[in-house]
């Protein structure tokens, strides 16, 4: 009877300890889009979000391959969920949310991710000689990248009277960026168009 019951107890510590020292594993690739290949020489750090609140922790920190591959092993603490993010110079950072829920002990998390590489487009505006102290130019973007802090604005902007402006930002490396024009009150109107090099700053020239 006793041994049945010390090999009871034991049966239930050593469940216990397993348990206990259970690890998540999250590993991907990033992918560079731009490119077509593996997101390589990227930081790649993991946060912990506090169950209830509170400051990010730091999980770990790697820096990516060729492949583009990663992995993070690390105990399974109670939280509300796990943050990635990526930093690479030239390239738009990632930032993605993994929650806790979704997770799982039994086998790897997979979560593959891809970002594009910077380029920088210059709209120069120049109406140097209007025909009237009241010209006005609208313009409103057509094709860009969207809802980055660098990205030009979706929204209809209006520039008036005599101009020569530079206005920069950012966009998907290698793709179209172009907008749409007109000078109210006259017939000059179209678009506007280039293709953004990757790394580089293309400038768009409208005299009107």
């Amino acid at each position: 009877m006793r041994r049945a019951y010390y090999i009871l107890v034991c049966a239930i510590v050593l469940i216990g300890c397993k348990k206990g020292k259970a690890d998540f594993t999250i590993a991907g690739t990033l992918t560079d889009d731009t490119f077509g290949q593996g997101f390589s020489g990227a930081t790649v750090s993991l946060y912990e979000v506090p169950a209830g609140g509170g400051t990010n922790n730091l999980v770990g920190q790697t820096t990516t391959g060729a492949s583009g591959s990663y992995t993070f092993t690390f105990p399974r603490d109670q939280a509300e969920a796990y943050v990635l993010t990526t930093d690479k110079n030239n390239y738009f950072p990632l930032e993605e949310t993994i929650y806790f829920s979704d997770l799982t002990i039994e086998e790897d998390n997979i979560r593959n991710f891809s970002t594009t590489a910077k380029a920088w487009v210059k709209l120069r505006f120049v109406n140097q000689a209007p025909a009237t102290a009241t010209d006005l130019l609208r313009y409103l973007k057509q094709s860009g990248k969207v809802g980055c802090s660098e990205c030009h604005t979706t929204e209809e902007q209006f520039l008036s009277g005599i101009v020569d402006t530079v206005i920069q930002c950012a966009t998907d490396g290698n793709t179209t960026f172009s907008y749409f024009y007109d000078v109210i009150g006259a017939s000059d109107q179209g678009i506007k168009s280039a293709n953004a090099v990757a790394f580089d700053t293309t400038e768009i020239l409208l005299n009107y």
